[in-house]
C-alpha cells in the first residue's frame, strides 16, 4: 500500500508542453520501463495542475529533488496524469494522485530513490509517496493541507519537490490557496481498507501544464545587453 508521498531583471515565462488530450494516447500504470533521462529545463520550472475543484500552481524545486523534479516534468509533458482522480484524500493532512489505476498501487513501471525533504512539510507542498522502502518513489504524489511538520502529524520520510507559487510581491498564489480549501471541504468516506479517504464526489486532474519562468538581465543597450538562459528541454 502506498503512503503517502544587483542588474534589473526581467521575468520571461515559456511554456513547456501540456497534457495530451487524445485519450489513445494518454500512458498507463507500467507504461515505462525505464527511468527518464535527466532533462530539468534552466530558469525556474513550474506546473499548473488543473482540478474539478481549481486550478493549482506550484514551484519547482530541482535544487532539492532533482531526480522527483525531472521525473514529474516527464509525465506530465507525457500527459501522463491528465485524468487521474485524487484517489486518496485526508481533509487537514493530504490529497494523493498520480495512479492511473485509481486504486493506489499503480505507476509509471520505475521507480527511483527517495531524496530527503530539505524543508517542513507545510500547506500546499508537493511531496512523493513512497511504499515504505528504499528507492520507491514512482508516481504518486501528494498535496499537503497543513503544515504538517510543525503539527508533528509526518514524518520526513517522503521527497519534497514543490511548493506553492509565490508572486513577485512575495504572497503565495491566492487562487492556489483557495483551491487547497477546497479539497480540506471534502465530503469523504472508507474505501475497502477501512480508511476514511474516498472523496464522495471523484476530484479529478483535467489537464497538467509545466513551464519555467526565465530570469533575463540586462537593459538591452549595446552596452549593457540582454542575457537570457534558454532551457533545453525543446524550448526555441
Amino acid at each position: 500500500m502506498w503512503r503517502m508521498v544587483a542588474v534589473a531583471a526581467m521575468l520571461v515565462v515559456v511554456l513547456v508542453g501540456c497534457g495530451e488530450s487524445d485519450s489513445a494516447k494518454t500512458p498507463t500504470a507500467d507504461a515505462y520501463a525505464t527511468y527518464p533521462p535527466m532533462d530539468i529545463p534552466g530558469g525556474n520550472p513550474w506546473v499548473v495542475i488543473d482540478t474539478n475543484l481549481g486550478r493549482m500552481k506550484f514551484s519547482l524545486l530541482p535544487d532539492e529533488a532533482e531526480m522527483a523534479v525531472n521525473s514529474f516534468l516527464f509525465l506530465a509533458d507525457e500527459g501522463y496524469f491528465d485524468g487521474q482522480v485524487f484517489h486518496r484524500v485526508i481533509p487537514g493532512f493530504m490529497a494523493q494522485t498520480g495512479d492511473p489505476t485509481g486504486t493506489g498501487t499503480g505507476g509509471p513501471g520505475y521507480k527511483f530513490a527517495i531524496e530527503p525533504p530539505q524543508r517542513p512539510y507545510v500547506r500546499g507542498s508537493l511531496a512523493m509517496a513512497n511504499s515504505g522502502i528504499p528507492d520507491s518513489n514512482g508516481s504518486q504524489f501528494f498535496i499537503v493541507l497543513d503544515d504538517l511538520t510543525a503539527l508533528g502529524k509526518l514524518d520526513a520520510d517522503y521527497t519534497i519537490f514543490g511548493e506553492v507559487a509565490v508572486l513577485d510581491n512575495g504572497e503565495q498564489h491566492r487562487p492556489t490557496l483557495t483551491t487547497i480549501e477546497k479539497f480540506n471541504a471534502v465530503f469523504v468516506t472508507a474505501g475497502p481498507g477501512g480508511e476514511v479517504s474516498v472523496p464522495v464526489e471523484p476530484i479529478t486532474i483535467r489537464e497538467v501544464t509545466t513551464g519555467t519562468t526565465l530570469k533575463c538581465t540586462g537593459d538591452g543597450s549595446f552596452s549593457g545587453g540582454r542575457h537570457c538562459v534558454i532551457p533545453a528541454r525543446g524550448l526555441v
